[in-house]
């Protein structure tokens, strides 16, 4: 394997010499023997060993080692222990809290800049990035050129940055994340691509134990500054491996973020600002959007803030609360509404989390009817979480009862293209519902 001469395959046989934990009699289970057979292979002895016989450690640099480690570790437990007990269990879930003050009470100008689809806009400003920060790396499952992702969002990155700044990494999704973990606690700002939603779970422990946790863990000593770029949902005929959403897993998460944009000028200004923030951001793509939608992206410095939804249409009848691909079609199905003489209101979240409730409050005070949309199933959604908390934080401003619509209780969305606009959330089933919630 040392030579180089092709691959080789390791398996390292280890061994716990002691019990596994503090009442645990391992004497019932295993014989002194058997642990001093172990104590023999153990690979730290064995360093040893052939350092002395190498004369390369003598008596008294393995005593000095051994003091040294020994009050290394003894000063360690000893300041722990003496150190006063912390008075807020909230201190530390995020480098930087963002808590929304301010509600979106009108329509954001629409941006001016070049016309461009989402993905063009997200290949733009991962160019912008890389070249503003050294410290920045994509990598992932294929993003490298000339492939340059199998959506073609990374095209062009590593021929301008090269390989050691764009590059590809194995079909381990635990792996992907872990090494991002690595490259953010050396200094780093990586930005790792899962190729699809549907297979992040394999780094699910690694992102929900370590990326999440790390800052709350280390009493705020460490943060994990990482941007993981996810493609998501239906609406491609992706059937059951690449149609997953995934929002209501990571979103239940404290100290990860979470964002979706759903507009080519929000996909520049949340990238930015989610590379820029030092905590782990999670930036969910929606498929669907990547080549349907398209928009003015504003050159230069564009920052779209955590944690601030878009008032994308005023109305007064009731708001259409949504998040990427279901907050286009949402304001699509508000101008269909709005020819019946329904002036229905939407709020795009584009932040799951943090979550702008200011911005939730009061378009329920202003129209007193709430629809939620989402593509992900009904049961357990993000949007059951957004209805639990108007219910209990506003209730008193309800007209009606808060209506959700969302995707039936099925794994994920057939194959079958018939299939599966029967189970996707659509324009026409927007309208539909929101024309019952009107008249209520």
């Amino acid at each position: 394997m040392r030579a180089g001469e092709g691959p080789s395959f390791i398996e390292a046989r280890t061994y716990r010499h002691y019990a596994h934990t503090s009442d645990d009699d391992d004497r019932l289970y295993r014989s002194a023997a058997e642990v001093e057979l172990w104590r023999k292979r153990d690979p730290i002895g064995i360093l040893k060993q052939y350092l002395i016989e190498n004369r390369m450690l003598d008596d008294t640099i393995e005593a000095r080692i051994d003091d040294e480690t020994i009050a290394e570790v003894s000063a360690a437990v000893e300041a722990a222990e003496k150190a006063p007990d912390p008075d807020d269990p909230f201190a530390f879930v995020y480098a930087n809290p963002i808590i929304p003050l301010d509600p979106a009470r009108i329509p954001e100008a629409l941006p001016v800049g070049e016309e461009k689809n989402l993905v063009t806009a997200i290949n733009a400003t991962l160019h912008e990035i890389l070249a503003a920060e050294p410290r920045a790396s994509v990598f992932g499952q294929d993003v490298a050129d000339p492939k340059g992702g199998v959506f073609k969002t990374t095209v062009g990155l590593s021929e301008k940055f090269g390989v050691d700044r764009n590059f590809n990494m194995p079909l381990a999704e635990s792996l992907i994340i872990g090494v991002a973990v690595g490259v953010a606690a050396a200094g780093g700002r990586p930005i790792p691509e899962i190729q699809f939603a549907d297979y992040i779970h394999p780094g699910f422990d690694q992102i929900v134990s370590e990326v999440a946790r790390l800052h709350y863990r280390t009493n705020g000593g460490w943060s994990c500054p990482m941007v993981i770029r996810v493609p998501y949902g239906g609406g491609i005929h992706g059937a059951l491996y690449h149609s997953q959403s995934i929002e209501a897993f990571y979103a239940h998460v404290p100290g990860l973020k979470v964002v979706v944009p759903s507009t080519p000028a929000d996909a520049k200004g949340l990238l930015w600002a989610a590379f820029e923030d030092p905590d782990p951001v999670m930036f969910l793509e929606p498929k669907k959007l990547y080549r349907l939608v398209k928009g003015p992206v504003p050159p230069g410095l564009h920052r779209v803030p955590l944690g601030k939804a878009a008032l994308r249409r005023p109305g007064r009848d009731l708001t259409i609360i949504a998040y990427g691909t279901m907050a286009h079609f949402a304001v699509e199905a508000a101008d269909r509404l709005a020819a019946e003489g329904i002036e229905a209101e939407v709020l795009d979240l584009r932040s799951l989390k943090p979550l702008d409730w200011p911005s939730i409050e009061a378009a329920v005070q202003r129209t007193s009817k709430v629809l939620i949309v989402y593509e992900d199933n009904e049961f357990g959604g993000f949007g059951a979480e957004v209805s639990a908390q108007i219910m209990e934080k506003a209730f008193e401003w309800l007209d009606a009862p808060v209506r959700r619509y969302a995707t039936p209780d099925v794994p994920t969305f057939p194959f079958s293209g018939a299939l599966e606009e029967q189970l996707m959330p659509n324009v026409e089933g927007i309208v539909a519902r929101a024309r019952e919630l009107a008249e209520y």
